[in-house]
């Protein structure tokens, strides 16, 4: 009985951070949203006994999204609100919807198909570690890559971001020095 009203419990508490996460203005509130919907989602794991996987939850997606808040803090003004400039809505809802349709299909192949197994059998004799990593390295070793990649393609854009964020502090900073030696000169 009481894995129902857990269930029911963590269920509306995910639902309510995501959407606080998509609807807010605030990049401070959506981090920090962000991160309660995903130690929520590990909730659901430890109800499953899957406690491998509760911990996995916790320590990499909820450590990541602390990653993205400290680069939100760092290079954000986080006082502003954030203001999207789309031309159009239609295309931007086209593109997106076919994006994510081409996702899932690329996604959900190697998994619904019987073609694709594990190199091992997965047995009561393994652990809840070993199992998962035989099935994540095999019929789920797409989605783990794609994870991967996105994951480098985020620390390449911080670091660009960051580059880009220095090179017009210091710019400024020489155009400030540069005006107050002239004016000394004068």
């Amino acid at each position: 009985m009481y894995e129902v009203v857990a269930f029911y419990l963590f269920a509306a508490l995910t639902i309510t951070m995501f959407t606080i996460t998509v609807m807010t203005k605030n990049a401070l509130y959506a981090m920090t949203s962000l991160a309660a919907g995903m130690i929520f989602i590990s909730a659901f794991f430890f109800l499953l006994d899957a406690d491998f996987l509760g911990v996995v939850q916790i320590i990499v997606y909820s450590g990541a999204v602390m990653a993205v808040y400290a680069f939100g803090m760092m290079f954000l003004d986080t006082l502003k609100d954030v203001k999207e400039k789309n031309p159009s809505k239609k295309i931007v809802f086209f593109l997106s919807g076919m994006i994510a349709l081409l996702l899932v299909i690329i996604l959900l192949t190697p998994m619904i198909s019987d073609k694709v197994q594990a190199l091992y059998p997965v047995s009561d004799e393994l652990g809840n570690a070993e199992a998962v990593g035989i099935v994540l390295f095999t019929k789920y070793l797409v989605p783990f890559e794609v994870a991967a990649i996105m994951l480098l393609v985020a620390m390449i854009a911080g670091i660009i971001l960051a580059s880009k964020r220095m090179d017009e502090s210091i710019t400024l900073k020489v155009d400030e020095e540069i005006e107050k030696e002239v004016k000394g000169s004068q």
